[in-house]
């Protein structure tokens, strides 16, 4: 088994939710949301961000306008949709519960061990 296997998978599992909340903070084109995701080491290509940014459409959660460029063609900006909101704030609880789960089962497993 390889560990790169692990590490992908593991970041592919909160890619969605990196993605709300980049977008959250307000409209973002998707070089920027790019941007910002490989800067934090969640290696993302766009042949895997337009695909969710197009399944998060059709599920209501983003939404998006087109904006003239006046250095080449319009760029399309994504905004959540009151419903991604709503999405995203679940997701954040889940989130929070996830990672005091897991740190329970870490700081466990070092009280065992000494």
């Amino acid at each position: 088994m390889k560990i790169e296997n692990t590490q992908v998978q593991m970041r592919k599992g909160i890619l969605e939710y990196c993605i709300l909340h980049i977008i959250s903070r307000g409209e973002v084109y998707a070089s920027d949301m790019l941007e910002e995701l490989t800067s934090a080491k969640i290696m993302v290509v766009e042949g895997t961000l337009y695909p969710l940014l197009t399944r998060l459409r059709k599920a209501g959660l983003v939404d998006y306008h087109w904006v003239e460029s006046t250095s080449g063609p319009p760029r399309k900006y994504y905004k959540l949709t009151d419903k991604g909101q709503q999405f995203l704030d679940e997701l954040g609880n889940t989130w929070q519960q996830l990672v005091a789960s897991t740190n329970h089962i870490i700081s466990n497993s070092h009280q065992k061990k000494s």
